[in-house]
């Protein structure tokens, strides 16, 4: 567990999980509107450095962004407007997987199958209970609040990573 109180500790926390992260892994991101799913994204982007900008591809559902250093291209998927597991294989996201960095928001649920290995990041707003709601910032800290970020490794990829 890690408290994060801004935008740019919460990219710091996206660029140390960079360094953890390797072609074929599948991370998992959940939490309400507005925690700071996308920053952490940005800092994962910077870590992996691939080509941006990283913004939520809420509207797109998913976006490739190649490296710029040799390393693993990075999938950002968006599934808040997913309705199901179907939807999900229309993406053809396992086709990417084994050679890319594959990081979903709002996947719980939905894209679990897809690998036997995952990092699930669960990121909670700040002690006043706020879920957020639709038109708030995913910017973790800009409302002045804590996130607080829980990351679980699930399969033999992780054991004794995280």
């Amino acid at each position: 567990m890690r408290v994060v109180a801004t935008a740019e500790k919460m990219r710091e926390l996206g660029v140390e999980l960079a360094g953890l992260l390797r072609p074929g892994d599948l991370a998992v991101l959940s939490g309400p509107l507005g925690a700071g799913k996308t920053t952490l994204v940005q800092g994962i982007a910077d870590g992996l450095k691939v080509r941006g900008p990283i913004t939520s591809p809420t509207f797109v559902i998913a976006r490739v962004h190649p490296s710029l250093a040799g390393g693993p291209a990075l999938v950002h998927v968006d599934a808040y407007r997913l309705g199901g597991d179907l939807e999900v294989d229309d993406l053809d996201l396992d086709a990417s997987l084994e050679d890319s960095v594959t990081v979903v928001e709002w996947g719980e649920g939905l894209v679990e199958g897809l690998a036997d290995d995952r990092l699930e990041i669960r990121i909670e707003r700040g002690g006043s209970g706020h879920a957020g709601g639709p038109g708030e910032s995913d910017e973790a800290g800009e409302s002045g609040e804590e996130r607080t970020v829980r990351l679980r490794g699930i399969g033999p990829r992780w054991e004794g990573v995280v």
